[in-house]
């Protein structure tokens, strides 16, 4: 199987946000893999399984996917490499954005020896590895330890080049950390540095920037300017629209817009929003 073919393929569905061919695309894929006993291209294809699955909320074929893969990987005794850890964050970040908190952690954790293992402190790679499980630790109320990674996270990040927009993401989600433990001059100085880096940047288009758009809001949410916050938040609503379609990360954008619209007394677009975010709720659970 040309793997490199199969990427250009996927990419030009995304490109041409033609979402509805990369299911049976990535199915056909793995098929083709299997027959061939071709094992990196199948573990490849499981890996983009796995993140396919997580964006469009279809958590059950995920787990399959991550299950699969991460079953195989062991078989070959792949289960010390970088492969395998870059796998087990793939499926931890499925299992945090359903919901489950516990397998997410202890597949970072297993990740994080892994790494510890195998790559010099500093290295990149740890940065989103401790992105990720800042992000985990904080839905988990855990909020000094998702402070700790995020500082981590943040200290390699700013020494990369060219990492602007994450050391901007990285920002913002630590600012709102802070403001939950009631540093709020700490978290507005971090605001403040993480929106100058995005102004500076300028528009950005990239799978990730809806995140980023979404932290802003929040944190302007907790300053109480509730129209910079609708701003912020109908600005991630396109862009999750754009890459991944109407997920459940949109129907919760919805929400915030609802209830940032009942701060500022608009009652239609606030009842727009959570019909909205109901509907596309249904959708995701009919499927």
């Amino acid at each position: 199987m040309n793997v490199d073919k199969f990427y250009e393929t996927l990419d030009s569905y995304f490109a041409k946000q033609q979402i509805d061919q990369v299911d049976p695309f990535l199915v056909s894929s793995l098929e083709q893999a299997k027959e061939e006993e071709d094992y990196g291209a199948y573990i490849s294809v499981c890996n983009e399984m796995i993140g396919f699955y997580r964006s469009v909320s279809a958590f059950e074929k995920a787990y399959a996917a991550a299950e699969d893969v991460l079953l195989l990987m062991e078989e070959l005794q792949m289960d010390h490499t970088e492969h395998f850890a870059t796998t087990l964050l793939n499926a931890a970040t499925a299992y945090r954005a359903a919901g489950d908190y516990g397998t997410a952690l202890r597949f970072y954790k297993q990740a994080l020896q892994i790494y510890d293992g195998i790559l010099p402190q500093g290295d990149y790679r740890y940065a989103g590895l401790y992105n990720n499980m800042c992000i985990l630790l904080e839905k988990m109320e855990e909020n000094t330890e998702a402070i700790d990674c995020g500082e981590k996270a943040l200290a390699i990040i700013e020494a990369l080049e060219g990492g602007e927009m994450e050391t901007a993401t990285t920002l913002t989600n630590l600012a709102l950390l802070y403001f939950k433990v009631s540093q709020t001059e700490k978290a507005k100085e971090l605001l403040e540095r993480a929106l100058a880096l995005f102004e500076q940047k300028g528009e950005n288009t990239d799978a990730h920037y809806s995140g980023a758009l979404a932290g802003v809001a929040e944190a302007w949410y907790r300053m109480q300017d509730y129209g910079k916050a609708l701003t912020y938040y109908e600005k991630a609503l396109a862009e999750v629209k754009e890459h991944f379609g109407e997920n459940m990360s949109y129907a919760i954008l919805c929400e915030n817009c609802g209830a940032v619209c009942e701060k500022l007394g608009d009652t239609d677009r606030q009842q727009f929003y959570m019909q909205k975010a109901g509907e596309v709720k249904e959708n995701i659970a009919s499927m």
